[in-house]
């Protein structure tokens, strides 16, 4: 049985265009020129894909995408915009539309967006499961926020929609952008991760977008970029805050009009791919700041997400620490077990780190233990400085320990120093380069402090 298409639109010339187009692709289509008629024919015999224009006789095209959203979740819809129209292609995507494609319209695209929509329409209920064998990773936890976001994730990975996951580092957005891609029509295709702030800038736009040979010094081969690489997939832009200014001019081209220029190149390439970004900064205080660009700040932050931090989700400590021991240990009779004093200890530390944290204190906890137990005396949670401190705290001499200097203020700046470093890696990964951007200092100053502070080994 063929697939259907309804097609709404009040010009007649796009609705032959569209029913002819569909028609050799193998879809059957059903057309109707207003709201009305459209709600007529979802009510009798829903279609498995819409494609609605945003101006219509009797209403809005956003009122019909909301009415599907709300009655026909199984429906994806994609909304036909004026050419340009950026703030009404984000209206729809919020509403509820999955993608949107405008006027006048390219056959290729067209053709692109509806096997994706019929992809979508293909993974039925697939999304509604909170795991799925095979899928990857998962968010661990059944505390409420997590809850939330697990739900939140699932219905985002039916939609097409940009999003923007914020949370502080270590807390698992990179998780949530896997999880909005294995759940959705994409799952099948590739999911590219980059982290924006480790990429020298120099060579950005190459790694992003590609080059081609002859275009620089060392382009010895044509080189496809991260767009091309994540071809029908998701691409993933981690710490997007990191962009220079040149940079997200080109970025925010290559996302409306979905084709990138490789370096060198006179040609501009096609790309059909959902791009997820995240940062720890706050982007609209970036905006406010000069430091990211207001009209990149709309196009990628349709829709927001937050990861809570690990301290604002205690309740899902023992089954975090469940999986990551089984992760770290193994299956099987031996993997050590944490002490009713060594999860309490876990229960009262801040974890500036968050998930990535807990996973380095549990392996070197690990490593430390006589292999069965780990106590509180392995986490050495007593020798860290949590980053989020109460405001006692902070009054109290700016949290300097000034007993713990006297007689070795060299030995004791040279601590501090070396928490400060060891967070600062563990944030960026252990990207050298990144880091020392973080800290606001030089690569060879860097490298000269790990030597020095015996952080290279």
């Amino acid at each position: 049985m063929k697939q259907t298409v309804l097609i709404v639109d009040d010009e007649p010339a796009i609705r032959e265009l569209l029913d002819i187009t569909l028609s050799r692709m193998g879809l059957a289509t059903v057309s109707a020129a207003s709201l009305g008629e459209a709600e007529s024919h979802l009510r009798n015999n829903p279609p498995s894909l819409c494609l609605t224009d945003m101006r219509l006789p009797d209403g809005n095209g956003i009122s019909l995408v909301q009415t599907i959203a709300a009655d026909f979740p199984q429906v994806p819809v994609a909304m036909i915009t004026a050419h340009g129209s950026v703030e009404t292609a984000i209206t729809a995507l919020k509403a509820g539309a999955f993608d949107f494609i405008s006027k006048p319209i390219e056959l290729e695209r067209l053709r692109s967006l509806v096997s994706t929509a019929l992809r979508m329409a293909d993974a039925g209920d697939a999304v509604d499961q909170q795991a799925i064998p095979g899928r990857g990773q998962e968010l661990i936890g059944t505390s409420a926020v997590i809850a939330t976001l697990r739900q939140q994730a699932l219905k985002l990975a039916r939609s097409q929609a940009p999003v923007h996951i914020q949370g502080e580092s270590g807390s698992g957005k990179e998780v949530v952008a896997r999880m909005i891609h294995n759940h959705g029509p994409r799952a099948t295709a590739p999911f590219v991760a980059v982290n924006c702030g480790a990429i020298p800038h120099e060579l950005m736009e190459s790694e992003l977008f590609g080059h081609v040979k002859g275009s620089f010094t060392g382009a010895t081969r044509d080189k496809p970029g991260l767009f091309q690489a994540a071809e029908g997939g998701t691409l993933f832009l981690d710490e997007v805050a990191d962009l220079p200014l040149a940079m997200q001019v080109k970025l925010l081209r290559a996302i409306q009009e979905k084709a990138v220029r490789p370096v060198g190149s006179g040609e501009e390439v096609a790309t059909d791919v959902r791009v997820l970004s995240a940062t720890h900064r706050n982007l609209a205080q970036e905006v406010e700041a000069g430091r990211f660009r207001n009209d990149l700040y709309y196009r990628i932050n349709v829709i927001d997400v937050h990861v809570p931090p690990l301290r604002e989700r205690l309740d899902d400590l023992p089954a975090l620490v469940e999986r990551i021991i089984q992760r770290i240990a193994g299956e099987g009779d031996g993997r050590p077990r944490l002490q009713e004093d060594a999860m309490a200890a876990l229960h009262t530390y801040t974890f500036p780190g968050n998930v990535r944290e807990l996973e380095n204190i549990l392996e070197r906890a690990w490593a430390l233990s006589d292999g069965e137990h780990i106590s509180a005396d392995d986490l050495q949670l007593n020798v860290r400085t949590p980053a989020v401190r109460t405001k006692a705290a902070r009054d109290d001499s700016a949290g300097i320990d000034y007993e713990a200097a006297l007689g070795d203020l060299e030995g004791y700046l040279e601590d501090v120093e070396r928490q400060i470093i060891s967070a600062a890696l563990e944030q960026c990964r252990w990207n050298k380069t990144a880091t020392a951007k973080l800290l606001g200092i030089s690569f060879r100053s860097l490298r000269y402090r790990l030597q020095k502070l015996k952080l290279d080994e």
